[in-house]
């Protein structure tokens, strides 16, 4: 996973309301396990014709759109059923980022457990960055995850909320395997000071 602390880019904005994970990425795409390559697929079904060819039109086809790391998406983004190769694909494309006013909880879990940065702001900051990219495309904000901000280009900063361990592991780069790993020592002497079976007939009511 890699590190993300804080982050200066460009947004492009898919704001239709309840976006499935079909939608982002179609369901015979689902049977690669090696996430690489599966950017290409990003909303395979909206973004190219039957015949493979790229739809020119469409914004992540674009030059705005390559550049960007992050999508503003509409609310209930990620609903369906549930699939890794979702946030796969948004981070093969290039994305770091989401930002929307609600997403499918499973999407948002397993966003952050991949080091994709699902943030949920209010509605009335959505539309303020909808209005940026339509009115500025090329208008950056910066989201700072230690402070668990969003600044933009007035200076307004938006908090948005993440829970400690997914940013802990976010913040160094170290997906739930890794942390576990790297906090080994401490299991083990964990293990070591406490017996492996316990007798909970025996506990004292007092102490519990």
């Amino acid at each position: 996973m890699e590190k993300f602390n804080q982050m200066t880019a460009t947004m492009i904005a898919i704001p239709m309301e309840n976006i499935d994970t079909d939608q982002i990425i179609p369901a015979r795409f689902l049977k690669v396990t090696d996430k690489n390559g599966l950017g290409d697929a990003l909303f395979n079904d909206w973004r190219y014709n039957a015949d493979g060819s790229p739809k020119p039109d469409f914004i992540l086809n674009t030059d705005q759109g390559r550049q960007a790391k992050i999508l503003v998406a509409g609310q209930n983004f990620g609903s369906g059923s549930s699939r890794e190769h979702a946030p796969w694909a948004l981070m093969g494309y290039g994305f770091r980022a989401i930002i929307s006013t609600g997403f499918a909880d499973i999407f948002r879990n397993n966003s952050l457990k991949l080091g994709l940065l699902p943030i949920v702001i209010d509605k009335d900051t959505h539309l303020q960055l909808l209005s940026l990219i339509e009115e500025e495309p090329d208008t950056e904000i910066v989201i700072n995850l230690e402070d668990q901000t969003i600044q933009l280009p007035d200076g307004r900063k938006v908090s948005f909320p993440i829970d400690t361990f997914s940013k802990t592991c976010i913040l160094n780069g170290v997906d739930q395997l890794g942390y576990l790993q790297s906090h080994a020592d401490a299991v083990a002497a964990y293990e070591q000071a406490h017996p492996d079976r316990v007798d909970t007939l025996a506990i004292s009511p007092a102490a519990l």
